[in-house]
C-alpha cells in the first residue's frame, strides 16, 4: 500500500512568503543605492540569495506512506522514518502551536520547516508543514517529535497508529 499526501500552502503562508520577498528586495535595493555598488551591497545580496536558495530546497512537498516507511519529501531532502521506529501519532491542537520558537529553519517562507523549540514542554520539535492547520505529531521510539501538515490528518493518524499497534502485536 502506498499513500501520497500532498502539501497545500494556505493563504497565511503565501502572505508571509510575499512579505519576506518584499523585505529582501527592499533591503537589497536600498543597499545597492546607498552604497552605490560597493562590496557591502554585493556581500548582502549574495548572502540573501544563498539563504533563499537553501530555504527553498527544504520546502516540504509531499508525504509518502508505504508499508515499510513514512517519507517526508522536500524539494531536495527526503526524511525517512521506518514504520518500526514510529511509536505513535496524534493530531496537534491549535493552542499547542502558540509557544513555538524557531531555532533553525524557515518560518513562513513557503511553509514552516526546521527545528523549533517548544516552550511549554521544553523540547525540540522537527516541523515539516505548509500550514498551521491539520498538523500531525509523529512520535518515534527515540522520543523525537516530528510535526507534519496533512489535509487528511485523521486518516494519516489512523494509518500510523494501526501500523504501530500491529508491530507491537508481532513482537509479543
Amino acid at each position: 500500500m502506498i499513500r501520497t499526501y500532498k502539501y497545500r500552502i494556505d493563504r497565511r503562508t503565501l502572505y508571509w512568503t510575499a512579505l519576506y520577498v518584499l523585505v529582501y528586495i527592499g533591503l537589497g535595493w536600498g543597499l545597492y543605492w546607498l552604497y552605490e555598488g560597493e562590496y557591502l551591497s554585493a556581500w548582502f545580496i549574495s548572502c540573501i540569495g544563498a539563504l533563499l536558495i537553501l530555504m527553498a530546497l527544504s520546502i516540504p512537498r509531499r508525504l509518502v506512506l508505504t508499508d515499510e516507511k513514512l517519507e517526508i519529501r522536500c524539494l531536495l531532502d527526503i526524511t525517512e522514518l521506518r514504520r518500526d521506529e514510529i511509536a505513535g501519532a496524534r493530531l496537534v491542537q491549535p493552542d499547542e502551536m502558540k509557544l513555538l520558537v524557531p531555532i533553525f529553519g524557515g518560518c513562513g517562507f513557503f511553509g514552516y520547516y526546521g527545528h523549533f523549540f517548544d516552550l511549554r514542554h521544553f523540547d525540540r520539535i522537527l516541523i515539516y508543514a505548509s500550514e498551521w492547520r491539520n498538523l500531525v505529531e509523529v512520535m518515534t521510539v527515540y522520543e523525537d517529535r516530528i510535526w507534519v501538515s496533512c489535509q487528511q490528518a485523521g486518516e494519516l493518524v489512523d494509518l500510523l497508529n494501526a501500523g504501530a499497534a500491529g508491530e507491537e502485536e508481532e513482537e509479543s
